[in-house]
């Protein structure tokens, strides 16, 4: 059999070299479907006796009757059209995700062996900070971790970076994988840690032995090596691969992953026809979701996890908990009440609160380490984290994938709180989805209309805006003149920004 990667901009480069390492197929091919292919990768998968095509005609002719198609999900170039052009009828299709399911069977098993589990998170939001939550609650356990801030190894209680700029594509499992075993820092062999059962034991070895734990953060989608998999929410449904497919058919992959963490609302309003055993779902009382909730008040099917009381607060917010028939990994089922205390603000906040806590007791983590945990948690920079400036709170939603309902929620969530600032805007290009100028703008007005904002829009983004919305607003070219404003003013700021955090200039 003959394997065909598509699309090298996505991770494609590392797929096809670990396929040629499989020692399975007789050629593997690969296409550069937007001519992104940098010369050191190409010498990289000429090492390996890659073939690159320019064309996928170029296979047409091939005298083997099977090809494997490795595809991202949201290629617009479908394998049937491959397919057709290549006339191999004959092979798998597999997303990179399913791909990447294939190149870890073997590392899979030996997780298995070895007790540790897995665990995948995918979303429309909230992926990041439920990642960083798990973390602090699993501080007392050595974890791999990847999320859209880089790929870490957490060794008794040391944080070790292993790569900050790293994508969140399927791919990147396997170069997490791959630094964690080279790293000069731990002995990194998974295959000298041993546990007597799938409960986590924290300090249960010795010390410099690998992770106890892998996370993975995973864009459109999971693998489905996961021993949990967590689908955060389906926030925007938006449209991939030529508006073929969208967001709702991508995360369908997550229930390829034995256990299932899943918000209520999404599960009832997406994937009513994929409630099985092995999922718990998480819910906020009197909250929905979405503004079109299609929930049927009379289905049977109840979250295993609610929210019944939430006291809001910027330093710290309560939240009282009440679990119900929580399966676990080790096959038992949990009832209870939990009442924790988190830094973070808002309603969407509490979601991922909650998604967390839904995993920590599937894993059977002790309740008092997830209480210890939520309350030592600080917040992701960028994602609801809070600083000061001359006495001045700011709060900080710097993010490349901020859409239209992120921003609603996230203004939404401070509208009680007396004397702050909104300052909104940022740039373009910074991810593949733009922004609805046209419903955004329509939004604010409703807001100001609504009279609980002073709203200032700065940047690219903010001046696009600036020109569709019917009411006045303010309009500076520099965000930090803004910002320094609202200071004067003595008010608080809610800063929304679609940008990279790391673009300190635009703090």
């Amino acid at each position: 059999m003959d394997a065909l990667v598509v699309d090298l901009t996505h991770g494609g480069v590392t797929i096809a070299i670990k396929l040629a390492k499989l020692d399975y197929f007789n050629n593997i091919y690969v296409f550069d479907l937007y001519k992104t292919l940098k010369n050191h990768d190409k010498e990289r998968l000429l090492n390996y006796d890659i073939i690159i095509i320019k064309d996928i005609g170029e296979l047409n002719g091939n005298n083997q009757d099977e090809l494997l198609i490795s595809y991202p999900i949201h290629s617009p170039i479908k394998p049937d059209e491959i397919r057709k052009k290549t006339k191999h009828s004959k092979g798998p299709n597999l997303t990179h995700h399913k791909t990447v399911e294939l190149i870890l069977k073997q590392w899979k098993k030996r997780m298995m062996e070895e007790k540790i589990p897995i665990i995948e998170v995918t979303g429309v939001k909230g992926k990041t900070t439920t990642v960083s939550l798990l973390k602090s609650v699993l501080k007392d356990y050595n974890s791999l971790t990847l999320t859209s801030l880089g790929a870490t190894l957490d060794l008794d209680n040391k944080n070790i970076l292993l790569k900050k700029n790293i994508s969140i594509t399927p791919a990147s499992i396997l170069e997490t994988i791959d630094l964690v075993e080279k790293t000069d820092n731990c002995e990194c062999s998974i295959s000298s840690l041993t546990t007597k059962n799938k409960k986590l034991n924290p300090k249960s070895v010795s010390k410099n032995l690998d992770y106890k734990i892998a996370i993975f953060e995973s864009s459109l989608g999971t693998s489905g090596i996961g021993d949990i998999g967590i689908l955060t929410n389906i926030i925007e449904n938006y449209k991939i691969a030529k508006n073929t497919l969208n967001a709702k058919i991508a995360k369908e992959q997550i229930f390829d992953n034995e256990y299932v963490v899943i918000d209520y609302d999404t599960m009832i309003k997406f994937y009513p026809e994929k409630i099985r055993d092995k999922i718990n779902s998480f819910k906020l009382k009197d909250y929905n979701l979405y503004d079109n909730n299609e929930i049927n008040p009379n289905t049977d099917i109840k979250p295993n996890l609610i929210a019944n009381k939430v006291k809001y607060d910027l330093e710290n917010s309560k939240i009282e908990i009440e679990y119900e028939n929580i399966k676990t990994i080790n096959g038992n089922e949990l009832n209870g009440e939990l009442n924790v205390k988190t830094h973070l603000l808002g309603e969407y906040n509490v979601l991922n609160v909650l998604g967390g806590v839904t995993t920590a007791l599937t894993l059977e983590i002790d309740e008092e380490k997830i209480k210890e945990g939520l309350k030592n948690f600080n917040p992701v920079e960028g994602r609801g984290s809070i600083r000061l400036k001359e006495n001045i709170k700011i709060i900080e939603e710097i993010n490349p994938g901020l859409n239209i309902k992120a921003i609603e929620k996230v203004i939404s969530s401070i509208k009680d709180l007396k004397k702050y600032s909104i300052i909104l805007g940022g740039k373009y290009g910074v991810t593949c989805e733009e922004i609805n100028e046209t419903d955004l703008s329509k939004l604010l007005d409703k807001i100001i209309d609504e009279n609980y904002c002073d709203l200032t829009l700065v940047d690219e983004l903010g001046k696009s805006l600036k020109n569709k919305m019917k009411n006045k607003v303010k309009f500076f070219e520099d965000h930090i003149e803004a910002q320094g404003i609202a200071i004067e003013k003595g008010k608080d700021i809610l800063l929304i920004y679609r940008s990279n955090y790391t673009q300190r200039d635009k703090r």
